[in-house]
């Protein structure tokens, strides 16, 4: 099954460090199986719900021929986190729900360009290249369907209410 696109949020930069990315979700859509190019990830879900499936490197890290295992599943849920990098296995990651957009906030680090992305019937990597949806609230450029404008205009207000929520709750103790 060929899975939407979703959206890709840069959110910021973290002076080279890091990218903190919010991720827009509508219904049905869903990564590639994909590695994090010796990138640590850790994502915390914001709204709505995901499917994190991992998977075994094919054959090893450097072949990409053979089936590709799956290891685990499980369903991520609002407020709950997971984390990644290469050493634990490739992931696919997916809303399966039919009815509901979700949003993910990604931080990666170090930040990375490129990741390699693999057929789950062959084990078969390619290499693609990261792109943005938005970068600091600004749409960059590309063509957009409107099921990602509704995604990525739903996950910029779920982050501006966490934030605007985080500063009353900072101002009552100040």
């Amino acid at each position: 099954m060929r899975l939407s696109r979703y959206t890709r949020n840069l959110v910021d930069e973290g002076n080279g460090k890091f990218n903190l990315i919010l991720l827009c979700w509508g219904e049905g859509q869903g990564s590639s199986i994909h590695d994090h190019t010796d990138s640590h990830c850790f994502m915390k879900m914001l709204q709505g719900e995901l499917k994190e499936t991992l998977f075994e490197w094919p054959n090893n890290k450097t072949q990409d021929v053979g089936d590709m295992v799956q290891k685990s599943q499980k369903i991520l849920k609002e407020n709950q986190c997971a984390y990644i990098n290469d050493s634990v296995g490739l992931h696919r990651v997916e809303n399966d729900s039919h009815t509901e957009g979700s949003v993910s906030l990604h931080l990666y680090s170090p930040p990375f360009d490129t990741c390699q992305t693999f057929d789950e019937r062959t084990g078969h990597k390619n290499t693609v290249k990261m792109t943005f949806w938005s970068k600091f609230g600004e749409r960059t450029q590309s063509e957009t369907t409107e099921a990602q404008k509704k995604t990525s205009a739903l996950g910029m207000i779920v982050l501006s209410n966490r934030v605007n929520m985080k500063l009353q709750i900072s101002q009552i103790h100040t």
